[in-house]
């Protein structure tokens, strides 16, 4: 969700990469349709594992969510974002998937300003 986010506020400024913690064999349906609504297309993406290679070569990975963790790295900043998880508050379906992904969006669209400007705090 987040990668499809960054690359629309960023377009090709930022070069962004999806992987899972603990990939599945399909993406969440209710997760690509409330990224559609907001004309993020994930539909044809397929979940795949973290490649450590690429973790070498980027500069900043950023994890989704209080149980996605990645082994550190010399060299790569790593951030965990603790999502919201409206399912805590028993709001469930679609409309949990367009909470998550609202306040995913927030974060990207801070995220992309600190990195296109060079303002990252």
């Amino acid at each position: 969700m987040a990668a499809g986010l960054m690359r629309q506020a960023a377009g090709d400024a930022i070069d962004v990469y999806s992987a899972g913690t603990q990939p599945v064999g399909s993406i969440n349906a209710l997760s690509a349709e409330s990224l559609l609504e907001v004309g993020v297309d994930i539909r044809d993406e397929k979940p795949k594992p973290i490649d450590p290679a690429l973790i070498r070569e980027v500069d900043l990975v950023v994890t989704l969510g209080r149980d996605a963790t990645v082994e550190p790295i010399d060299g790569t900043v790593f951030e965990n974002w603790d999502t919201d998880e409206p399912s805590m508050r028993g709001i469930e379906g679609i409309e949990r998937m367009r909470l998550i992904r609202d306040d995913i969006a927030t974060r990207v669209d801070q995220l992309a300003r600190e990195l296109t400007t060079g303002n990252r705090t």
